[in-house]
């Protein structure tokens, strides 16, 4: 049977398919963001991590697993949107231990971020 005519006949895989597109096309931009350092890389991670689910592969996939790690030890630090509610003191105060964790997540994860580029950059 022709692709056009399952594409007709089913119109909700086509658009989750779509949707997995998108989200795998995210993750790449991401991690090309963190890359190149247009992306903060602590940011970044915590991105693909959240993106885990949504790009159509299993939960175990070694190259977000990687991310979700680094997201679950620097979620208690002052990173992305949240930051704006930290006083300049503790921002201060925290930013060692954030440039620290930002070597350390390069350090076990930036093959995966190179992964998810080639994976998903097309």
């Amino acid at each position: 049977m022709p692709s056009a005519v399952l594409d007709v006949k089913h119109p909700m895989k086509m658009r989750h398919k779509e949707y997995i597109e998108k989200q795998r096309k995210r993750a790449a931009n991401v991690a090309i963001g963190m890359l190149d350092g247009s992306i903060h890389y602590l940011e970044g991670a915590i991105e693909l991590s959240s993106l885990r689910f949504e790009v159509g592969l299993p939960e175990d996939d070694k190259d977000f697993l990687a991310f979700t790690g680094v997201a679950s030890e620097v979620d208690h630090l002052p990173i992305g949107a949240p930051r704006q509610y930290w006083s300049q003191e503790a921002l201060y105060r925290h930013e060692p231990e954030i440039q620290q964790s930002i070597r350390w997540a390069k350090k076990i994860s930036l093959s995966e971020c190179k992964s998810i580029v080639a994976r998903f950059n097309a």
